[in-house]
């Protein structure tokens, strides 16, 4: 109230003086701090889906101290926010979907809040400097939903009949918590999560200590390696869990206890650590603080998510016996997706086909079909009219961005040769390590690593629309 007398004063002699052809004193000049401050965007700008993530600060990590209670569907929360201001911010947005907050506080401060459908405005009681570091703390609570979409179906919080799944991409955090959800704004995250006794609460990361008063239990989970949102999860339920350690990190394993013990999912979920070896032995040390997964039984998860550390399931993968191929694939995105992460939605080839070549690696290395052959077999019949590299956002899980991804890698490593390719996928994986890049940018590493000009090759196997000769 004071900042906002001194500045009507401040103007009002100003203008006298002007008026009376006095000039303007220097030191009577608005020169407030917040004069120039200005919203941060309502959408991070990701040409896709330009609505997803915020704009104006980029999050450090997100802390949350949850409690859910599956008889009343109630979730209940305190979300904590470290972030930067990349502006000077008067207001910033967080994502946050269908969910009631009571407070909003910056920096100690109350902050005033309104929605705007899925996106919560924060008005800080004092601009935020560019560059200046900043902590945001949120209560709130209700019953959440999931996120429906025609492209992709139905994604985040689901409620189950004893606990709940969080999952999906390209977005599914906002159901749960207050995030900028765009994979090009990575945090750590840490989680305690308090749930009836007898339940599980997973989520990625290394375990923390688990306590039960009062009929509750709280599960802890930490993940230090910066992570894009859509790669957190949070899992409750009866699940049979198995923890210990491998190569030195923890590893914690966990099953539906719907499906059968020492069943087809546990003896694939026990190769997890073996499977990573392997891929540590083609793209380079292992990325992130933990190992493990998933399997969930409900029949609106028919998919695998490489959430990170810890890769969750559908159980229908392992209905016709322990797949492996399914495992590789998840964690062949610890290294493409999780630690070199996407800068913009377009380029999910990067993800998905690194993946798809893990499957191949895998599937050559464990006795079965090679990733010559696999390539053959994808080359007949992939339709050569969509395109990889930029598939159109209702494309971006098309088969042209997996299996047309995948043979650009493995066309590229006939083109290239073993050395300068398993050279290139280590020096990728290194360079990036934690951050997010772009298909440009591989491009170039690509080039600068083997020593050949490989645009035109990118151009034909990423985005022509008849077949390359085969290399």
């Amino acid at each position: 109230m004071t900042a906002r007398r001194t500045s009507v004063v401040t103007a009002t002699l100003a203008a006298v003086l002007a008026a009376t052809g006095c000039g303007v004193l220097p030191e009577l000049v608005d020169r407030s701090p917040q004069a120039d401050f200005q919203p941060g965007a309502a959408g991070i700008g990701d040409p896709y889906f330009p609505a997803y993530g915020n704009g104006g600060y980029d999050v450090a990590g997100y802390q949350l101290a949850l409690r859910y209670d599956p008889a009343a569907r109630q979730l209940d929360g305190t979300a904590t926010i470290t972030a930067t201001a990349t502006m000077d911010l008067s207001r910033f947005n967080l994502d946050l979907a269908g969910l009631d907050v009571a407070s909003v506080d910056v920096d100690g401060r109350p902050a005033q809040h309104t929605r705007d459908d899925d996106e919560l405005v924060v008005t800080p009681a004092a601009g935020l400097p560019d560059g200046s570091a900043f902590t945001v703390v949120v209560d709130y609570g209700g019953e959440p939903e999931p996120l429906v979409s025609r492209d992709f179906g139905e994604g985040g919080f689901q409620i189950t009949d004893d606990g709940a799944i969080a999952l999906g991409q390209p977005e599914s955090a906002s159901t749960w918590f207050p995030v900028n959800d765009h994979p090009s704004d990575k945090a750590t995250f840490d989680l305690e999560i308090t749930v009836p006794d007898g339940l599980a609460a997973l989520s990625v990361g290394v375990p923390g200590e688990t306590t039960s008063a009062d009929g509750w239990t709280t599960w802890r989970w930490s993940e230090s390696t910066p992570l894009a949102s859509y790669l957190t999860t949070l899992v409750i339920g009866d699940y049979r869990v198995q923890t210990g350690t491998h190569a030195g990190r923890p590893m914690v394993t966990a099953v539906s206890a719907d499906l059968p013990a020492g069943g087809p999912a546990e003896q694939a979920m026990a190769r997890t650590g073996e499977i990573a070896d392997y891929l540590e032995t083609v793209f380079g040390p292992y990325p992130v603080d933990a190992y493990g997964g998933i399997v969930v039984s409900d029949d609106r998860i028919r998919y695998a998510l490489e959430t990170q550390s810890r890769p969750v399931y559908g159980d229908v993968f392992f209905d016709r016996g322990p797949e492996t191929w399914v495992v590789a694939h998840e964690l062949g995105h610890q290294w493409f997706g999780n630690s070199v992460s996407l800068r913009q939605w377009r380029d999910m080839w990067l993800n998905e086909g690194f993946a798809t070549y893990a499957e191949w690696l895998w599937s050559e290395h464990d006795g079965a079909a090679t990733a010559d052959e696999m390539f053959d077999r994808e080359y007949d019949r992939i339709d050569w009219t969509k395109p990889a590299g930029d598939p159109g956002p209702a494309g971006i899980f098309g088969q042209a961005v997996y299996k047309r991804g995948g043979m650009t890698v493995h066309a590229l490593r006939r083109t290239v040769g073993d050395d300068a390719f398993f050279r290139l996928l280590r020096t990728w994986a290194g360079e990036y390590r934690g951050g997010n890049a772009t298909t440009e940018q591989f491009v170039t590493v690509a080039e600068r690593v083997t020593g050949q000009p490989l645009r035109e090759f990118f151009d034909a196997w990423l985005y022509g629309d008849t077949a390359p000769t085969r290399p």
